[in-house]
């Protein structure tokens, strides 16, 4: 299988699974569709939206209706919601089969992009859409011209499998296009996104520097944000551009122009949060994934039976997962479990889960066990079957919540047991093939959940210092992981080895983890309240108070009480 990037490639391998989300044929598309040659069927799902807001490309067309739907194409684009916006693009070839523009819109958007690699099987469509693109191309406007021929290089007839030269070549032909029109913010866009195409999710290094072209696509969003703050393409992209880096305070502003911008799009809507997390606005992140999943309730209520693409299947999930992260750092633990059942929900596919490359739908499926233990739900735990004894990933996430339910109940024996269960899964190579999405190993999960449990057991048997080790340990693995949200490890190991160090009399050493730990998720409850903790027993009563007062306002939507830093 080719290399996954992200959860929407596996969306692809799934959408035809699904008989009420399927591409129709040529006959039930009916007569207006088969107008266009087959390849080019407008989809019978295409619907002009709400909520996407007023931006406008002025292309040539004879249709005034063409310009609508080319406009709500782009728009769909800068949201990430492609197969909608190629739903659009070949609405609006339909209405006007000359219209250069349009066959270049259908051209781009099924290139690649930053959360998936192109799917070879669009290859032939892209080519021959840019084609028709190039052909009525001296009836557009200079404008249009250049942008065509721009996306000229992005294809070839018959393309190599490694497509880095020809992602290369469009970066360069997008960098000319802005050179030759340094005033047209789409061009500086659309040139932004290339080089970002060219290093998807890897703009930073371990010490969070950029790297590659990070910092030219960085200055380039700036650039046209200065001259136009309410682009939602370049303040997408920004907040992708900025989430990781070692600032990601710079892109506060774009995510609060974002947040209500285009409310018609789910995934525009929910990217604030990507910048809310990061700085410790967690109930802006809250409530910036509610307002996604409903918006993204009104989209897919127009699903009639025809296809509505990937994005119910990987970008509406990812709002139920966001949602989950950010409720449970804020406390809010009967919204986090809900959100954890719809992760698990929508994403579960049992057959596929157990496909080469698709093992990470087994993490978003064991969300609602991680939210058990992050919220100490030992009584849920305790006793519930394992839900898929033959995937074993499933089966080291259930031995790892059984083992932490039983030492918190105090069934030391059952814990044992259930750490020697998950020890040989943890430390099996072959955990290291299980992938989230082919971008770091499931592996790293599994051994933090091994050691974590090592440790919780130790310190139940009064053995703190084999507990700190063991949690030094698993802090090594999970700074590791690269950056992802939410994270790859569910709760940050760092407030479990507040908690012991704490229990140990170590305060100071407390006081240094948490104040670490702080800096990585500013302003969660959870490290707040054992900062407090520390400090108070280091009789800093000052800082201790302020502390306080800072978990309190941190925590002012929660509906949990603490006693530690973890449960």
């Amino acid at each position: 299988m080719k290399p996954v990037l992200r959860i929407l490639v596996f969306s692809c391998a799934v959408a035809l699974a699904l008989p009420s989300c399927r591409k129709p044929t040529p006959e039930e598309a009916g007569p207006a569709a088969q107008a266009v040659s087959p390849p080019e069927l407008a989809m019978v799902g295409a619907h002009l939206l709400e909520g996407l807001g007023d931006y406008r490309f002025p292309i040539t067309s004879k249709n005034p209706e063409v310009q609508r739907w080319f406009d709500q194409g782009l728009m769909l684009t800068f949201g990430f919601n492609h197969d909608a916006a190629e739903r659009s693009f070949l609405k609006a070839i339909e209405l006007d089969p000359d219209c250069a523009m349009c066959w270049w819109g259908a051209s781009l958007v099924v290139g690649p992009h930053v959360n998936a690699a192109m799917n070879p099987e669009d290859n032939g469509d892209a080519w021959t859409r840019l084609q028709r693109a190039k052909t009525l191309a001296p009836k557009a406007s200079e404008r249009e011209r250049a942008f065509i021929q721009a996306l000229s290089a992005r294809y070839a007839q018959d393309p190599p499998a490694d497509r880095r030269a020809l992602d290369q070549a469009y970066a360069d032909a997008t960098r000319e296009l802005v050179r030759l029109r340094p005033d047209d913010l789409d061009a500086a866009v659309f040139h932004a996104e290339a080089l970002m195409d060219l290093q998807p999710w890897d703009y930073y290094d371990e010490k969070r520097q950029p790297k590659g072209n990070t910092a030219e696509v960085v200055s380039t969003l700036e650039s046209v944000m200065a001259r136009n703050p309410d682009h939602a393409g370049a303040l997408h992209l920004y907040v992708h551009a900025v989430e990781a880096s070692a600032a990601p305070e710079r892109g506060a502003a774009a995510a609060d122009r974002l947040r209500e911008l285009v409310p018609g799009s789910g995934h525009l809507v929910h990217m604030p949060a990507h910048i809310y997390a990061r700085v410790g606005r967690w109930h802006d992140a809250v409530v910036a994934n509610q307002r996604a999943i409903e918006a993204d309730d009104a989209y897919l209520a127009v699903c009639r039976g025809y296809t509505q693409g990937v994005y119910p299947l990987g970008y509406v999930p990812h709002n139920h997962h966001f949602l989950w992260f950010a409720s449970s750092m804020e406390g809010s633990g009967a919204l986090a479990k809900r959100a954890a059942a719809t992760t698990a929900e929508r994403t579960h596919l049992p057959e596929l889960m157990r496909k080469e490359g698709f093992a990470g739908l087994q993490h978003f499926w064991m969300t609602p066990w991680f939210e058990r233990v992050r919220f100490g739900r030992w009584d849920e735990i305790a006793g519930a079957p394992n839900p898929a004894a033959d995937l074993p990933y499933v089966t080291t996430v259930w031995h790892y919540a059984q083992a932490m339910a039983a030492v918190r109940q105090n069934r030391l024996g059952d814990a044992q047991r259930h750490l020697d269960a998950l020890r040989p899964l943890a430390s099996d190579p072959a955990m290291d093939q299980l992938t989230m999405w082919d971008r770091y190993p499931l592996s790293h999960a599994s051994r933090i959940a091994e050691r974590v449990v090592t440790a919780e057991l130790a310190a139940a048997r009064g053995e703190r210092d084999a507990a700190i080790s063991a949690l030094n340990e698993a802090i090594a693995i999970e700074d590791r992981i690269p950056y992802d949200e939410p994270p790859g490890w569910h709760a940050p190991v760092r407030q479990s080895q507040g908690a012991v160090l704490l229990d140990a009399g170590r305060g100071a050493d407390a006081e240094r983890v948490y104040r670490e730990e702080l800096l990585r998720n500013p302003g969660n409850g959870w490290s707040l309240f054992g900062l407090a903790q520390s400090l108070r027993a280091q009789g800093k009563q000052a800082e201790a108070e302020a502390a306080q007062r800072d978990f309190e306002a941190a925590w002012r939507n929660a509906d949990v009480t603490l006693t530690a830093s973890r449960m």
